[in-house]
């Protein structure tokens, strides 16, 4: 774990984005409200507050640190939803490993829901991937 211990607590923001592909069918069953395990959108942004404030218990060396936001926005496409995820803190370290696992969480929980439509006749899962998971940008200061 690196020492942060002289390093000043700044303001500190991390914006981690990601993609999910899905079948237009699935896309259309999550707009029209028909999953059967519930909404895969609310869902997916308890999960990804949690997977921010717990990163440390993930990650072996990240620091913990008092999270201060967590926001998710969502953009729903014809074939995939994409997701960016902004993590807030007032720390010595920033939030970068936080905001992605707030995204990748996201991303993971709406596979989960989705999972009966997304399998075709083997089982498997031809049409959907989870892409483009990246720090978007990040700030401190």
């Amino acid at each position: 774990m690196a020492d942060i211990t002289s390093k000043p607590e700044v303001l500190r923001q991390a914006v981690a984005s990601g993609k999910i592909q899905l079948k237009p069918s699935t896309i259309t069953k999550i707009r029209n409200g028909r999953i059967a395990k519930g909404d895969p959108i609310a869902a997916a942004e308890v999960a990804a507050v949690l997977a921010a404030k717990n990163t440390p218990q993930v990650l072996p060396f990240c620091h913990p640190i008092p999270i201060t936001n967590v926001l998710t926005e969502a953009d729903i496409g014809r074939s995939s939803i994409t997701v960016r995820s902004t993590v807030r803190t007032t720390a010595r370290t920033g939030v970068e490993m936080e905001a992605l696992n707030a995204a990748s969480t996201y991303l993971l929980t709406v596979w989960d829901m989705v999972k009966p439509y997304e399998k075709d006749a083997r089982g498997q899962y031809p049409d959907t991937r989870i892409v483009d998971v990246r720090v978007v940008t990040k700030s401190k200061g």
